[in-house]
């Protein structure tokens, strides 16, 4: 019977430091490296949602390019029985703002968008999964992939919304709380095509880019135009080409001074007053330092060229007295310009 006790005293210790052990040991490498891939592959497959930092970063070289035939501009029509709720707007040249990896982002090329709704006369009532998918499948059809679908957040909309010039009018996306998805369609040629749709329980907003880069179509003033500008209304208005956001002047640019220096030197007598303006992107000290750097660049140019410098006057007038309207690109390139005064 003691013998019994002691055996089963022995057994009881031996129980209790094979526990104590268990408590106190440390995993080993291989079971710790085990719990963390097992945690790694969980949080990978928690969603992203509508954090951009979750998706992956879009390349358009990724995208494969699309040879499908997609007719002319805008490319595609409207659904049966939807259509503009008013006149699309259109223009050929324009800069929208895409939601890319969920950062409002400005691609410029030839722009249409619309509001979207019923057409007249249906039966049906609004149903914009019908519009969203009408549009998908469309896409899809010839090439198109979707690079976005989800919201753009606050600080987001916060940091872009006073850059986007039309944000407000028919067919306006990129709003808080708006659900965008977007697509591109990728061409050959470079002019990739991007869509972008939005919407709610009564109409649809779409909006369709073509990429194109900006072509100007203003022209170098010839001496003899200037000098009869200057005649008939006394003063010649000259588009100069300078580096961006500095008084550099570009090989055209001094081309431009060249034709200035050509009519000075035909009328030894005349005066001209050299007035710089900017458009209005950044602030208004900036413009007018600028515009004053760019007339008087030209000015220095002049005298460099041997016209004498009590012929002439140079002055910026920052984004005063605008030729055109500053919500487009092309306002905005009539806008930058040295007038030539007569004194």
């Amino acid at each position: 019977m003691k013998q019994q006790m002691i055996s089963l005293a022995v057994a009881v210790l031996a129980l209790t430091a094979s526990s104590c052990n268990n408590q106190t040991r440390q995993p080993s490498a291989a079971e710790e490296s085990g719990e963390k891939t097992v945690a790694a592959t969980e949080e990978k497959k928690q969603p992203a949602g509508n954090d951009p930092a979750g998706a992956k970063t879009f390349d358009i070289n990724t995208i494969p390019v699309s040879d499908k035939e997609i007719g002319e501009f805008p490319f595609f029509n409207f659904p049966e029985g939807l259509k503009a709720t008013n006149r699309p707007i259109q223009r050929k040249y324009d800069v929208l703002y895409f939601p890319i990896d969920g950062v409002m982002t400005p691609i410029e090329g030839k722009v249409w968008k619309t509001y979207v709704s019923i057409a007249k006369g249906s039966d049906d009532e609004w149903s914009l999964p019908y519009f969203l998918k009408s549009y998908d499948e469309a896409i899809a059809a010839v090439g198109g992939v979707k690079i976005f679908d989800g919201k753009i957040t606050n600080e987001e909309y916060e940091r872009y919304h006073d850059q986007a010039e039309y944000l407000g009018e028919d067919g306006s996306i990129g709003y808080v709380g708006q659900r965008i998805v977007v697509y591109v369609i990728r061409r050959s040629d470079g002019r990739d095509v991007y869509i972008q749709m939005a919407g709610n329980t009564a109409s649809g907003n779409l909006n369709i880019l073509q990429k194109e880069g900006f072509k100007q179509t203003i022209t170098m003033m010839k001496s003899d135009q200037i000098q009869q500008a200057l005649d008939e209304k006394g003063k010649a208005v000259l588009y100069i080409n300078f580096d961006v956001d500095k008084s550099t002047l570009k090989p055209d640019g001094k081309d431009a001074v060249a034709e200035i220096r050509k009519v000075l030197e035909s009328t030894p007598s005349l005066k001209i007053a050299i007035n710089g303006y900017t458009d209005n992107t950044g602030d208004d000290a900036h413009n007018k330092r600028l515009s004053n750097d760019r007339a008087n660049t030209v000015m220095q140019a002049l005298v460099a060229a041997g016209i004498d410098k009590a012929r002439l006057s140079a002055e910026g007038f920052g984004s005063q007295n605008p030729l055109a309207d500053n919500s487009s690109e092309e306002g905005k390139a009539k806008n930058r310009r040295v007038e030539l005064v007569k004194m």
